[in-house]
């Protein structure tokens, strides 16, 4: 019996480590890590072109602090692969201690079987053992015993030789992981090298900037003047908007009225009917009154698909932020609050419509041009473009291209993208595809 509990408990012990031992998916963290690495190739490129054919300036800062992040990134994602291996080493010492003792517990109780065989091997013993039953029931149960205690000698053998190959498949593998390991901190240190030697590179850059202050000052008082003028055509534009859909409203209620006198049918009065309806039509204190922007059955469905895109939306072109929106704090204590966010890119690139709508304007902001188009209550707007593909009025799909991609005052490609509820400025980061 004590060598079907140690047995039983034997099976115990693997099922259980094989279940505590689940690792973090290795093969995850490693594509997770190859996809960081593409992206740091990407950027890396971007960075060069700009160095070809500018001199430093901001949106350099931004492609290097990028680069900083995602090689933070592949850091913090081998972190994670060591602490993994850490953790299954340590995991794997323990079992193999366990087993040890376990085969050294059957390797006793084996030796005591062995023993206690051998002082009883004769022959007469076995006989007399036999003979000496009481009755002949109790011989064969006495025979049956004999043979069963065979078996358990043979069984305590075969647990021997399980567990003696089971603790050397760990061993193996406990060597593996090791060597594993040791691989995976090699290449740590090759990318905190490469993180380091980024973080000098990002040092270069801003004392380069810092020592441009004056100039950097005057790209951002420009910026400023250019969003100043942004905001005004937006806000005229959406002004408008309001007046033409409020205009068209009153037209159709007016129509509509009408309609029922030269019909001879009178206005419904406050009949019982009529109050009713009127009341559950009507706002209550805690909901918000339709905007006048979304009065037809098409305008809702838009807005409420534009809505449902939140955080999936495509990028407008393919490119790096420059400038996020909020709060920028450049070198030098300069700070800059941007309305959108603005987008570096190759000069000439396509700028696409994140989402279908309708072009509502198309005007110059100094000598680049502007994009604007309605989803429902919400606006898109485009601007820094060389070049305008729509006119107003024009209905657009998702991802039609609506323009080409200008210069800004660095003599980078860049796109401005701003995102309106209504009249509000919103983050448009948070609607675009992370």
């Amino acid at each position: 019996m004590p060598g079907k509990i140690i047995a039983s408990f034997l099976l115990f012990l693997i099922s259980f480590s094989v279940f505590a031992q689940a690792p973090v998916d290795k093969d995850a963290l490693q594509k997770q890590r190859e996809q960081l690495k593409k992206e740091i190739a990407q950027t890396e490129r971007e960075l060069k072109e700009t160095q070809k054919t500018t001199k430093v300036n901001v949106g350099q800062l931004s492609l290097i602090n990028k680069k900083l992040d995602l090689q933070g990134d592949v850091v913090d994602n081998i972190n994670g692969e060591i602490r993994s291996l850490s953790d299954n080493i340590y995991l794997s010492q323990l079992e193999i201690n366990k087993i040890k003792r376990v085969l050294d517990t059957l390797k006793v109780e084996y030796a005591k079987s062995m023993v206690y065989a051998y002082k009883n091997s004769n022959n007469y013993d076995f006989l007399n053992f036999i003979f000496s039953a009481n009755s002949f029931n109790d011989a064969i149960k006495r025979v049956a015993y004999l043979k069963s205690y065979r078996s358990y000698r043979e069984m305590q053998a075969d647990n021997i030789d399980k567990t003696e190959a089971i603790l050397e498949d760990k061993i193996v593998k406990l060597s593996e992981t090791k060597t594993t390991k040791a691989v995976v901190l090699g290449e740590k240190d090759k990318e905190l090298t490469k993180l380091q030697k980024q973080q000098e590179e990002k040092a270069n850059i801003v004392s380069q900037l810092k020592g441009k202050q004056k100039e950097l000052l005057a790209q951002v008082k420009e910026k400023r003047k250019q969003d100043a003028n942004l905001k005004n055509a937006i806000t005229a534009m959406i002004r408008r908007e309001i007046e033409i859909a409020r205009a068209e409203a009153a037209k159709k209620e007016k129509e509509r009225l009408e309609a029922l006198k030269k019909n001879k049918v009178e206005p419904a009065t406050n009949t019982k009917e009529t109050v009713e309806k009127n009341t559950k039509s009507a706002p209550t204190a805690t909901s918000k009154a339709p905007s006048v922007l979304v009065s037809s059955e098409a305008d809702k469905v838009l807005n409420a698909s534009f809505e449902k895109n939140r955080g999936i939306l495509p990028w407008p072109v393919d490119g790096y932020v420059i400038y996020k929106y909020g709060l920028n704090q450049l070198p030098g204590g300069i700070d800059y609050y941007e309305q959108g966010v603005n987008i570096g890119t190759k000069i000439g690139a396509p700028v696409k419509s994140v989402f279908e709508g309708e072009v509502t304007l198309v005007s110059y902001i100094g000598d680049q041009q502007a994009v604007f188009i309605k989803h429902g209550i919400y606006f898109t707007v485009y601007s820094n473009l060389a070049s305008a593909n729509v006119k107003r009025g024009e209905k657009v799909g998702n991802g039609q291209v609506i323009g080409t991609a200008g210069v800004n005052d660095e003599g980078q490609g860049a796109v401005e993208f701003v995102l309106m509820k209504e009249s509000d400025f919103i983050n448009p980061q948070v609607w675009l595809k992370h």
